[in-house]
């Protein structure tokens, strides 16, 4: 490995971490760390404390103020208080870090922390020109107004790939010796854990391996659903998304060659392979057209294909009856999301939830302009691997920002099945409901549903069954074709609003399916004259 190799390697890993040394070496007074973790904060704490010839202390309002590593001793009173620990930190001459546990509630802006709240304006003023530093770390960011000037706020960041790597290593090694436990991790399926455990604490993490090889006595690429089910505790908690455990494939789907193949061509773009190659995560993109062809479908079956969690983004949770309620909403909803990426996010029917934004200062306050504001901009700038698919029925409602290319990779229009992809409709709901496809005319079914959609043309089938079912025989071609007879499609109820959607997908938007004319083309023979 090379000099200019071996610099960069920890550069990359450490980024995010090395931001907190490098605010202490700054002088940095107060910084408020954001994280769930305290135990990693407080271990890399110690490791910098080493390097800067330093002591570390902690606190808690339970233990009072200790010194890190040192054998818990009975807390005194005095060392307890908040305003007494303060007092310490300012009195200490030698140079020292102090890490302050969930000190959060002292420093909310209500009457019962001004002393508080003033020791801290007092510690800021003391530690600037001293070799001291104090470390506040918790989950929740809660600061009164009076400190912000003084507190300086870091997001530390979550586990990476190293991370993981390591503590899978560590299990491994930990069980190895253990005849009851089966280690059987390749090199693609150690990544596979690694990149389903990304998002989780490291004390996550561990727990969900552990769970793994406690419930059958084996540690392999199968228990990626394992991951998920812990990241499903996450989602449920929250209460703003929901977890979709879809068992929808991709053979579930029938038709739709074009979009299958894009996202085909994209499954492996979230591994460390396409990263050293140069790769972005996808970002997403907008399924639209008619109604009941298989968009929400192809959401569900694109989670199962890429391995990945599949969360329901509802927009009408995100509102709220108070002001300022909506538009915090929506940013947890996205931080979840982030918090356990790579997964995908299906935001279906995303028309209706912005229909009106435009107008959207005369009829709610402009409640949802400003959601649809942050939710733009998140797609521009986000830089975690949330995969976004998003579904539409009416082009009309969606807001012009939406459309242009940056937030989204791509917009296809999915259209009613071609002829071919009737064939394979039918084929999926007949095998779906234990009927051989082989055994009925698939070529007269499909002529007869011309102009169905796929949800037209299940509901056929179910209806059929229905029939024969009462009759006590068994379903026949001609079952189905009196059940198609019977059903008037859509294209021809709202034949002037398909022709309209159909028009302006036009050169705007990529096909979802092949067209019957492409597939004619594609077909026919080439003579050369």
């Amino acid at each position: 490995m090379s000099v200019s190799q071996e610099t960069r390697k920890p550069q990359r890993r450490n980024r995010g971490r090395d931001e907190l040394e490098v605010l202490i070496r700054a002088r940095y007074p107060i910084v408020y760390v954001i994280s769930w973790e305290e135990g990693r904060v407080e271990q890399h704490l110690r490791e910098i404390a080493s390097r800067r010839s330093k002591e570390l202390h902690c606190w808690s309002v339970t233990t009072g103020l200790q010194k890190s590593g040192s054998p818990r001793q009975a807390r005194s009173k005095g060392l307890a208080d908040p305003v007494e620990a303060l007092d310490v930190v300012i009195e200490h001459k030698e140079p020292a870090l102090y890490l302050f546990k969930d000190f959060h509630p002292f420093m909310r802006a209500r009457e019962g922390n001004a002393a508080v709240i003033r020791k801290l304006r007092e510690v800021a003023m003391s530690l600037s020109d001293s070799y001291k530093s104090l470390i506040i770390t918790s989950p929740l960011l809660d600061i009164a107004p009076e400190l912000e000037k003084d507190v300086t706020v870091l997001d530390y960041p979550l586990p990476d790939t190293d991370d993981f790597a390591e503590l899978l290593q560590r299990i491994c090694r930990d069980v190895a010796d253990n005849p009851k436990v089966t280690v059987a991790l390749a090199d693609q399926d150690r990544e596979k854990l690694i990149q389903a455990a990304l998002g989780l604490t490291l004390q996550e993490a561990e727990n969900v391996f552990a769970k793994t090889i406690v419930q059958d006595g084996r540690l392999d690429a199968g228990d990626v659903s394992v991951v998920f089910s812990e990241k499903q505790q996450i989602i449920r908690k929250s209460g703003l998304l929901e977890y979709y455990a879809s068992a929808t494939d991709m053979g579930d789907v029938g038709g739709l060659d074009h979009l299958k193949e894009w996202l085909d061509k994209r499954a492996h773009a979230f591994t460390d392979r396409a990263r050293r190659f140069g790769l972005p995560a996808p970002k997403g993109v907008l399924l639209l057209g008619v109604q009941g062809c298989g968009k929400s479908l192809c959401a569900k079956a694109v989670a199962r294909m890429w391995n990945m969690p599949l969360l329901r983004f509802d927009m009408g949770r995100m509102f709220a009856s108070l002001v300022g309620s909506s538009e915090e909403n929506i940013r947890r909803a996205i931080s979840v999301a982030e918090s356990i990426a790579p997964v995908v996010l299906w935001a279906d029917e995303i028309d209706k939830a912005f229909a009106g934004s435009q107008g959207s200062a005369n009829t709610d306050g402009g409640t949802t302009a400003r959601v649809m504001s942050t939710f733009l901009t998140w797609l521009s700038e986000k830089q975690k691997p949330v995969f976004v698919l998003a579904t539409a029925n009416n082009i009309t409602q969606l807001p012009p920002e939406l459309l242009r290319k940056g937030r989204l990779d791509e917009i296809f229009f999915v259209d009613l099945p071609n002829a071919d992809e009737r064939v394979q409709v039918f084929t999926i709901h007949l095998r779906k409901r234990r009927r051989d496809p082989a055994k009925f005319d698939l070529a007269q079914l499909a002529a007869a549903a011309e102009g169905f959609s796929g949800a037209e043309i299940e509901e056929a089938v179910i209806s059929a069954l229905y029939d024969v079912f009462y009759l006590d025989k068994e379903l026949e071609t001609s079952d189905l074709l009196k059940s198609v007879k019977e059903t008037v499609p859509l294209s021809k109820t709202m034949h002037e609003g398909i022709a309209s959607l159909r028009a302006w997908a036009d050169g705007r938007a990529r096909y979802a399916s092949r067209r019957d004319d492409e597939e004619a083309r594609r077909k026919s023979r080439k003579l050369e004259m």
